[in-house]
C-alpha cells in the first residue's frame, strides 16, 4: 500500500471508505429520462424576461444571505400562516443535511422507510448518525405495524418520508402518515419533492402537529438546473436550523430565476399538469407490454418491473434512451426499472427501445 493510500485509511472513517459516491450517468447524447426532471422549456416569452434579469445580476456581488422578497413569494404561493417560516437550501439535499446535524445528539437515530429517497440514509451515514430503516410492504404500501414498532423501540429524534415515494412513486395514506407523526418523539419532516404531480399535501397541517415540517424542492417543477428547495414549519424550529446553514447558500442566479420563475407559478403548474397526462397515457401503453408490470404513481415516473432487468437497461441505452437502474440497489426493487416521463416524443422512443429490445432477447433465446 502506498504512503498515500496508508493515510487516506488511517484517517477516513471506515464507514465512508466503504461508501460508493452518488453515481449520476453521463447523459449527453441521450433521450434522458432518469432523473425526474421537467421535460418540458419554460414559454420563449419568459425565457427572454429571464435572460433581461440575469443580464442585470451583480454577479462581482455575494448573493443575498436571506432573500425576504423570494420567501415571500414561497409563502404566499403555500398560503402559509404568519407563525410559520421558511429555509432555503441547495436543492432538498442540504435541508436533509442540516436537519440531521441540528438533531444528531449521541446515540440519535434518524429513521426512514425502505426502498426510499437515498440521500437520507447516506446523510445518516456522512454524520456518523445511526439509521433505522423500516421495509414496505410487498406492495411498497406503509408496513404500520412494523413501523410504530420501531417508532416505539428505536426512539428516532428525525423521521423522513417521502410523500410521494421515490422510487415507488405511490402517494401513502394521509392518515398513516398523521398515525406516524402523532407517534414519533422526535421531528417527522414530510419530503413533498413531487407535490406537483400529486393530490395532496401536509403543509396545510403544519399547524396542527408541533414536531411536522415539510420539505419540497422545485427541481421536479422545472428548475432542476437551480437548485433550490425550501423546509417550511414552526418558526421554533427554522430558527435553529438558520444557525447551522452556511453563508450565501443560494446563490444570486437561482434566487433571481426562481423568483422571476414565481412569478409565473401557473405555467409551471399547466407543465405539471400536462406531465400527469403523459404519466397516464405512458402507464397505459407499458401496461399493454406482455411482461411489464407498472407500479401506480403520484409522481413524474413510473417504476417497471421486468424480467432481465439490467439486459433490458442496457438495450435501452444502447439505443439511446437512458432511464435508471434500480435493481441490486434494493432486494425489494429486483428486476425493477425507473423511467421518468418524458415528452411524448420522448416517451414513445422509450417504447420503442424497450419493445426492440425485448424483441431482441427474445430471439437470442
Amino acid at each position: 500500500m502506498s504512503s498515500i493510500s496508508a493515510l487516506v485509511s488511517q484517517l477516513i472513517r471506515p464507514e465512508i471508505l466503504a461508501l460508493h459516491a452518488y453515481h449520476v450517468p453521463v447523459s449527453e447524447g441521450y433521450v434522458k429520462l432518469d432523473a425526474m426532471e421537467n421535460p418540458y422549456l419554460v414559454p420563449p416569452a419568459l425565457r427572454e424576461e429571464i435572460a433581461a434579469v440575469v443580464s442585470r445580476a451583480a454577479l462581482n456581488r455575494y448573493p443575498d444571505p436571506n432573500p425576504q422578497a423570494l420567501k415571500q413569494k414561497i409563502r404566499a404561493l403555500l398560503g402559509l400562516d404568519a407563525d410559520m417560516g421558511i429555509v432555503l437550501g441547495n436543492g432538498s439535499d442540504e435541508l436533509i443535511q442540516l436537519l440531521a446535524m441540528a438533531v444528531n445528539k449521541p446515540g440519535g437515530t434518524l429513521m426512514s422507510i425502505e426502498p426510499s429517497f437515498v440521500m437520507y440514509k447516506m446523510i445518516a451515514t456522512f454524520l456518523g448518525m445511526r439509521y433505522a430503516g423500516v421495509q414496505l410492504n410487498s406492495d411498497f404500501s406503509l408496513d404500520m405495524s412494523g413501523l410504530l414498532a420501531a417508532i416505539a423501540r428505536e426512539r428516532p429524534a428525525l423521521i423522513f418520508l417521502a410523500y410521494p415515494n421515490n422510487p415507488t412513486g405511490n402517494l401513502f395514506s394521509a392518515q398513516q402518515i398523521e398515525a406516524i407523526i402523532a407517534a414519533a418523539p422526535g421531528l417527522v419532516v414530510v419530503d413533498e419533492a413531487y407535490y406537483a404531480f400529486a393530490d395532496d399535501s401536509f403543509i396545510p397541517h403544519l399547524a396542527d402537529y408541533p414536531n411536522l415540517l415539510v420539505m419540497r424542492t422545485f427541481s421536479k417543477l422545472g428548475m432542476a438546473g437551480l437548485r433550490l428547495g425550501f423546509l417550511a414549519g414552526n418558526a421554533a424550529w427554522l430558527n435553529e436550523l438558520e444557525k447551522l446553514r452556511l453563508p450565501y447558500n443560494v446563490g444570486v442566479l437561482p434566487q433571481l430565476v426562481a423568483g422571476t420563475l414565481l412569478d409565473h407559478h401557473d405555467v409551471l403548474l399547466a407543465q405539471a399538469e400536462q406531465i400527469k397526462q403523459d404519466r397516464s397515457q405512458l402507464a397505459q401503453q407499458l401496461s399493454a407490454i406482455k411482461g411489464v408490470r407498472v407500479y401506480p404513481s403520484s409522481a413524474n415516473f413510473l417504476l417497471l418491473r421486468i424480467a432481465r432487468a439490467r439486459e433490458i437497461f442496457e438495450g435501452i441505452k444502447q439505443r439511446g434512451v437512458l432511464i435508471k437502474n434500480l435493481h441490486g440497489s434494493h432486494a425489494m426493487l429486483e428486476n425493477c426499472l425507473r423511467v421518468t416521463v418524458g415528452t411524448p416524443e420522448e416517451n414513445q422512443k422509450f417504447i420503442a427501445a424497450l419493445q426492440e429490445t425485448i424483441t431482441q432477447l427474445a430471439q437470442g433465446e
